[in-house]
């Protein structure tokens, strides 16, 4: 094997268009009979019929690519020396025979014996013609299915040893019959639809009636690769060759439906837009003629004008006049125009360079503020602040706030206040419950009805590049298969990032660094953590019951009066009938059904002005109120002035303010078991465990007999109000002082309330929520209260006069505040 092309298997010739004169076309034939073939030695030899007697040993030519079954004519072309060593080595022999086997897989070299199949065909050399190239062009003709058991001989070729398949299966049963067929007519149909088998196919296949040769036939002509064709070549049992043909047979009838669907669809695509195509070019040159296409080049004119007025950024401004050229070459009535035009329109109406003029006197914008809005000093301060500074440097980024708060505690209103305050634009987006992305960075212009996004469109709304927008309802932004919104405001609320924001419709960088955003919400802990880092958390409580008054005197009451029709008489809500509306017929932390109380009271006297029932000064009193507006909803929570031993009162927040409940505890004869009752929460059963253990570790200093009183006795606490859930540690003293008033038989000082958290080594840690607690225990009618010594500076911050006539005590440890809270002799 010396020859540098010995290593390429031999596969079947493409003939040519134009066959030369003494070629032999490609067609595969059966001959008549069985195993019983008529040699061909030549074009015009005379036939000779005799009976295949196979040798024992034949050489083996490996093939590449393909198989070859037999009783079917196939080209071959060789091109190797050694190949045609072994052709020559069979032409001189009378039989002219030798065996075609499949490579199992690519090879680099010589085949070797582990590279060829174990099942070829044994074929007989029918035609050799010599090309100049030195090529040899055989046509062989299949003989049977042979198996080769082993090889003899390597060089100068492969020779093996063989021995012929013998078929199986009843060739006469109605099953092959059936699968004769049905083979035949699935065939003939794939032949019909198929440019790529030829319509002789079809008169061969009605005329042959071997089911063998059949399944051999339709086999060959299918797109199989060569393991498929293997398979089939080496199923011996005619009716599983029958089934496995049929098999893919009705693959490729599949394939096929498909391919053809598919070519019959973009056919018919392709003509609807040539028809589309030639009917627009008929319309534009009617348009022509009736001189209506003058209007589209105004239209370009007037796009060009406007985008020299727009004051764009460099690449804005490339992007625009690009568009403004395209919209000038389609034509108007292509779909592509309306796109190009809304997309100009866009561009042209943003405030690209437009900003309003801020007012930075800093005294104004104080009493703006008050104006509009009672308390929120710190949100207040933090405005002035930034006012302050902007006089100062003019080129400030605007900041990124985030008003946190109960509902109705004023959060958008107070954009608008700063908008106002600042002599700016005002812009609010609602986010709850949006989901899609691409309501924050628009849609891309592929889309049909696509829109820039909503900070966008606000944009172009407010016709400035310096609004005050309000994000409102920030914690309550979802996400789904569409996208995060969350994650793309990342871009839009980084003062490092917003200043070349790009909207998907836009597709250009639009500059949000003088946008003052001001983000909402009610709870903070939704809000994406690095979305909560880029933004200045302001925390607005919940309003007290004396802001509630204030802010009810001065906006609610005078806006309702208004809004129902009756300012033409004298009309008063005194301090103590807004006091009756806010503690009996609201509870929430903002105003908004306190305003809502406020209206139905106004629409009473509005329906007693109209009634002609009223025609004098009206002044509702707070027992006026069960006429106006029904019995009473919620009734506060009071000190008692007598008490005994086991009572405490304590302190809690909640969103709706501050209040008061009162901690009770008894003891009965049993084994010391704690029972705790009332809907509390872990972190308070906890502080009820702490409180029993300090005391049974300090019994001894209290006169505390441990063993009857924690080991012969149950304990049992019991926080009133049930049904409403109660946790925090800020119970802490509450639940040691009634524990031990309980257990010493002292009983707590009248009108006396306390907060803070315990520790087991008898320290009072501070707690939050001071303001909201000391106040409403001014309004329960408490007079004395403890609170931790860290809480002092929170409570330097309540305003002055909030909390006159209470006095406040502040201790660091349980031992002073069992001190101040019980009285010094038990009870007998």
């Amino acid at each position: 094997m010396s020859d540098e092309r010995d290593d390429i298997a031999e596969q079947p010739e493409e003939q040519p268009d134009e066959q030369p004169e003494e070629s032999i076309l490609p067609t595969r034939v059966f001959p008549p009979g069985g195993t019983e073939i008529r040699v061909q030695s030549g074009a015009d030899s005379d036939e000779e019929e005799g009976r295949l007697d196979l040798p024992d040993t034949l050489p083996v030519l490996p093939l590449k690519n393909t198989v070859l079954f037999p009783f079917l004519l196939s080209p071959l072309l060789v091109n190797t020396s050694t190949s045609q060593q072994l052709i020559d080595d069979v032409l001189v022999r009378p039989d002219r025979l030798l065996v075609c086997a499949a490579l199992r897989r690519e090879v680099n070299g010589a085949p070797q014996p582990a590279d060829v199949y174990d099942v070829g065909t044994v074929l007989r050399v029918v035609k050799m013609l010599k090309f100049p190239d030195d090529s040899y062009r055989l046509l062989v003709q299949g003989v049977a299915r042979v198996a080769i058991d082993e090889y003899v001989s390597r060089e100068p070729f492969l020779r093996a040893r063989l021995h012929p398949l013998e078929e199986e299966g009843d060739l006469e049963s109605v099953e092959v019959e059936a699968l004769t067929r049905n083979l035949s007519q699935q065939f003939a149909a794939l032949v019909a639809e198929s440019a790529r088998l030829s319509d002789e196919l079809q008169v061969l296949v009605a005329n042959l009636d071997d089911p063998s040769k059949l399944a051999d036939l339709v086999a060959s002509n299918l797109e199989l690769d060569v393991a498929g064709k293997q398979r089939v070549l080496e199923a011996t049992d005619v009716p599983e060759r029958l089934k496995l043909v049929l098999g893919q047979l009705t693959k490729e009838g599949q394939a096929l439906e498909i391919e053809t669907e598919i070519k019959e669809k973009v056919q018919s695509e392709m003509g609807r837009t040539q028809r589309e195509y030639m009917l627009r070019q008929q319309l534009e040159a009617i348009r022509r003629e009736l001189g209506e296409a003058e209007g589209s080049e105004e239209s370009v004119e007037f796009f060009r004008e406007r985008i020299e007025a727009a004051g764009m950024p460099e690449e804005a401004g490339k992007q625009a006049r690009r568009e403004v050229e395209r919209l000038a070459q389609t034509p108007s009535a292509a779909a592509e125009h309306s796109v190009i035009r809304t997309y100009l329109e866009w561009m042209t109406e943003l405030p690209w360079s437009t900003l309003t003029e801020d007012r930075l006197d800093v005294v104004e914008a104080r009493r703006i503020l008050d104006e509009d809005h009672y308390g929120l000093e710190k949100v207040k301060d933090r405005i002035v602040e930034y006012i302050a500074v902007l006089s100062l440097k003019r080129d400030l980024k605007g900041p990124i706030l985030c008003f946190v708060g109960p509902p109705g505690t004023g959060k958008t209103s107070l954009g608008r206040s700063i908008a106002r305050t600042l002599n700016r634009k005002f812009a609010r987006i609602s986010l709850g419950g949006v989901r899609d992305e691409a309501e924050v960075r628009g849609h891309r212009r592929t889309y049909v009805g696509a829109l820039p996004g909503r900070l966008v469109q606000s944009l172009r709304k407010a016709g400035t590049r310096n609004p005050v927008m309000v994000l409102d309802e920030v914690d309550k932004i979802g996400s789904d298969g569409r996208g995060d919104p969350s994650s793309a405001l990342l871009e839009v609320l980084d003062p490092e990032q917003n200043s070349e924001f790009s909207d998907h419709y836009l597709e250009v960088p639009f500059d949000l660094s003088q946008v003052l955003f001001i983000a909402t919400g009610n709870l903070i802990d939704p809000v994406h953590a690095a979305l909560r880092d880029r933004m200045e958390v302001i925390e607005l409580p919940g309003y007290t019951l004396e802001e509630k008054v204030e802010i009810a005197k001065q906006f609610l009451v005078p806006r309702q009066i208004t809004q129902n029709g009756i300012g033409g008489i004298p009309f008063e809500l005194p301090d103590e009938t807004l006091c009756s509306l806010v503690e009996r017929y609201t509870r929430e932390a903002g105003v908004r059904n306190l305003e809502r109380e406020i209206g139905a009271v106004c629409r009473k006297v509005a329906r007693r002005v109209a009634e002609g029932e009223q025609t004098e000064a009206v002044c509702v009193m707070p027992d006026d109120l069960f006429e106006l507006l029904g019995p009473i909803k919620f009734e506060p929570e009071l000190a008692e002035q007598g008490s005994q031993p086991g009572v405490a009162v304590g302190l809690a927040w909640t969103p709706a303010g501050g209040d008061i409940l009162f901690v009770e505890a008894t003891q009965m004869a049993g084994t010391g078991e704690l029972k705790l009752t009332g809907s509390l929460g872990d972190v308070m059963r906890e502080s009820v465990e702490a409180a029993r253990s300090w005391l049974r570790s300090r019994s001894q200093e209290f006169g505390i007999d441990p063993q009857r009183d924690f080991d012969e006795r149950d304990i049992h606490v019991h926080v009133p109000s049930g049904a409403v859930p109660k946790d925090g540690p800020s119970a802490g003293v509450a639940m040691v002082t009634s524990l031990a008033s309980m257990l010493t038989g002292r009983r707590v000082v009248p009108n006396t309330a306390m907060t803070g958290e315990i520790t087991l080594r008898g320290k009072v840690l501070p707690v939050g929520g001071i303001k909201e607690k000391a106040l409403a225990a001014k309004r329960a009618g408490i007079e004395r209260v403890i609170l931790p010594e860290k809480n002092r500076s929170d409570v330097e911050e309540i305003a002055d006069g909030l909390l006159e006539g209470l006095k406040l005590s502040y201790v660091g440890t349980v031992d002073e505040a069992l001190q101040q809270a019980l009285s010094e002799a038990p009870e007998v």
